[in-house]
């Protein structure tokens, strides 16, 4: 054992390179884990007891050793490519370059649902996520007593002004959905209206795994003469295809929307496994992506527009929801707390 660390010892001291890889191939050689260092190591294991100490020392002397030969020598290489670069610079060269970000999933999820519906002819309409309580609630047929109302469901900016009975009158909210940009876009634009809705909205909802207080939506809007439930399911089906494949198929089940009647919750066949059940589905072989229905009469005539001679239908689904779908992200989290790690993934989405 002693002649042996001796030996490499000596070798250690005689060692040179002329390149990088020769640094590599010495560091391999005496250090890797198959080098002869680290087998020295292995047959220490064997060395009577009271020679341990003795050659305990001497073999952490050579690794030592060896491992500041290494170190020396790369930066002996570094510091003679360096003034042989700075020798040799030329300064109508470009700099370093830099390492190229891409888009945020929820971005990239956006502007591909965006792109579907303007091939579909629909123009997008944005609004303030600071909003009114008509925009966000009267206007859409939400009675007084509804949940949503409550503070358990939305952020209150104000109260708003209290009448002499002890109402209150327009509270300023933050928007907990993007439904109140439709409204807006139903007291100004000239009818027929195509209009998708894209945009933040908040509401007070526990943080985790599956819920946010801050998510996105996209909703859309269309209002004509003659508008069926057909037209509304058709336009679904479309979009469901041009997001995941043309194998994909929907179905609807009935629900309830203050806005609209009747109303349905859309699924989508699970595009991991075909329709046929797994853990993503839950077995079921489907997805939920959207809620829809035709606009409630109300919500048409307090916007100004004749229920007798228009009709329309709307939807609405969460853009970290379709995100989840289509990249089997499984908590809603990461789209909120810029992890470099889980943000590098979309690069080959630019």
């Amino acid at each position: 054992m002693k002649e042996k660390i001796e030996a490499l010892m000596a070798e250690v001291e005689a060692v040179k390179a002329a390149t990088k890889q020769d640094i590599e191939d010495a560091r391999v050689r005496l250090l890797g884990k198959k080098g002869s260092i680290t087998a020295l190591f292995e047959e220490f294991r064997n060395v009577p007891a009271e020679q341990k100490k003795e050659f305990g020392a001497k073999l952490n002397v050579l690794k030592t050793a060896a491992a500041a030969k290494i170190e020396e020598l790369r930066e002996a290489m570094e510091n003679s490519g360096a003034a042989a670069g700075a020798a040799a610079s030329d300064l109508s060269m470009p700099g370093e370059p830099m390492e190229l970000g891409s888009r945020h999933p929820v971005s990239i999820v956006r502007q591909e649902i965006v792109d579907i519906f303007r091939k579909f002819g629909y123009d997008v309409a944005e609004g303030p996520e600071i909003e009114d309580d008509w925009h966000v609630f009267e206007a859409l047929n939400f009675p007084p007593e509804h949940p949503a109302r409550e503070m358990q469901d939305t952020f209150f900016v104000s109260e708003g002004e209290t009448a002499q009975d002890g109402s209150k009158h327009n509270p300023v909210l933050l928007r907990t959905h993007t439904s109140s940009v439709q409204v807006r876009t139903m007291e100004k634009m000239p009818l027929p209206i195509r209009v998708i809705c894209p945009g933040r909205v908040f509401r007070n909802e526990a943080i985790s795994a599956r819920a946010h207080c801050i998510f996105h939506q996209v909703e859309g809007l269309y209002i004509d003469e003659n508008v069926t439930f057909a037209d509304m399911k058709q336009a679904i089906l479309l979009f469901a295809r041009e997001m995941f494949g043309p194998q994909a198929q929907i179905r609807m089940r009935p629900s309830y929307f203050p806005f609209t009647e009747p109303s349905a919750e859309v699924d989508v066949s699970c595009n991991i496994c075909g329709g046929k059940g797994c853990n993503v589905c839950k077995g079921t072989g489907w997805l939920e992506i959207l809620g829809c229905g035709m606009v409630d009469p109300n919500v048409l005539e307090a916007s100004g527009i004749d229920s007798k001679k228009y009709s329309g239908f709307a939807f609405g689904m969460g853009i970290e929801r379709i995100a989840m779908l289509k990249w089997q992200v499984k908590d809603l989290r990461n789209y909120f707390e810029n992890d470099l790690r889980f943000l590098r993934e979309f690069n080959t989405e630019l």
